[in-house]
């Protein structure tokens, strides 16, 4: 099996290296390009380039997918699998150049949550299951026959982040699971339409925009819990507040809260002891804030932060 492997973040970074483990022969590595980062902006490589280059494996990183001479570079790899793991788009030509096809693993159970962002959605949207999908691509996006689908527990209390990192080490033994049962021939193809039962309404994974970040109180507490829970640690749920008093603004991020029902909040309202807790008002409860980031301040639990911040009651929600 001559794999041709394409991917860019940490994510992918398990499943590249469980087929080279394995002795799987990868052919060829597709990432993006380097990128400046930083104050400095210093070219930084992806997660995945760093790995290929500890490994020595071969690395293309076009700005165009569709570059005439990128593809005739990738055709003479000879693949007979593509596999995807946390990319772009990809061009019909590229993606059905190697012999057996390309698959694609993604973070969710498809036919649920098609799109960029499904691992913060499904806490966002309060989940108790997710899971990871291995399919064979197509021109739709995320829509190709299945191959396996493994389930997952979301844990109650659980981030985006900390489901992120064990659906990354699940999602490489699915991978690996799905490239042996390609090569020996056993395996079968499910249409995602198999998955859909009658009525049911499937949610999709839209990429993360600044919008889905600001936490608006007129909502119920809970689902602010799961929107600070999904975007944790990035991007990170934030508020606007403005200080009365001095007329300063400032956004922070909420990466950890609680939450209490409540018929005495209200919305928007602040409620602190100055020492311990920090709370906000929600249409029917309280988000009880555990972890808090001022700008340009370092993130730090409630406790640290009311101990090295004096909060001024002048402090208000900007809506």
């Amino acid at each position: 099996m001559r794999i041709l492997f394409l991917g860019t973040p940490e994510f992918a970074v398990p499943s590249l290296a469980v087929l080279v483990e394995n002795g799987y022969e990868v052919v060829g590595v597709i990432t993006a390009p380097d990128k400046p980062a930083g104050r400095g902006q210093k070219l930084q490589l992806s997660a995945v380039k760093a790995y290929s280059l500890e490994k020595g494996l071969k690395i293309f990183q076009p700005l165009r997918l569709k570059d005439p001479d990128f593809l005739s570079d990738v055709k003479t790899l000879n693949a007979d699998l593509g596999i995807v793991v946390a990319f772009r788009m990809m061009p019909e030509v590229l993606f059905t150049m190697p012999r057996l096809g390309t698959i694609n693993l993604h973070g969710a159970l498809l036919p649920k949550y098609r799109g960029a962002a499904p691992i913060q959605r499904a806490v966002m949207n309060g989940e108790k299951i997710t899971g990871v999908t291995t399919f064979f691509l197509n021109n739709d996006i995320d829509t190709g026959k299945i191959i396996f689908r493994d389930e997952m527990e979301i844990y109650p209390e659980e981030t985006g982040g900390q489901l992120h990192d064990r659906m990354m080490a699940k999602g490489a033994e699915l991978v690996l699971k799905t490239v042996q049962s390609i090569e020996s021939g056993n395996y079968s193809l499910t249409a995602q339409e198999d998955f859909i039962t009658p009525g049911e309404s499937l949610k999709s994974a839209p990429k993360i925009f600044k919008s889905d970040c600001k936490l608006n109180f007129s909502n119920a507490v809970e689902e602010l819990f799961y929107q600070v829970r999904g975007l944790s640690p990035y991007p990170a749920a934030f508020i606007n507040l403005k200080n009365t008093s001095s007329g300063e603004l400032a956004t922070v991020k909420i990466y950890l809260a609680t939450y209490e029902k409540s018929t005495l909040s209200i919305p928007g309202k602040f409620f602190t002891d100055h020492q311990s807790f920090l709370k906000i008002g929600a249409v029917d409860g309280w988000l009880n804030i555990l972890e808090i980031q001022w700008p340009g301040k370092k993130r730090l639990k409630i406790m640290e932060f009311l101990r090295g911040f004096k909060w001024d009651d002048q402090w208000t929600l900007l809506e």
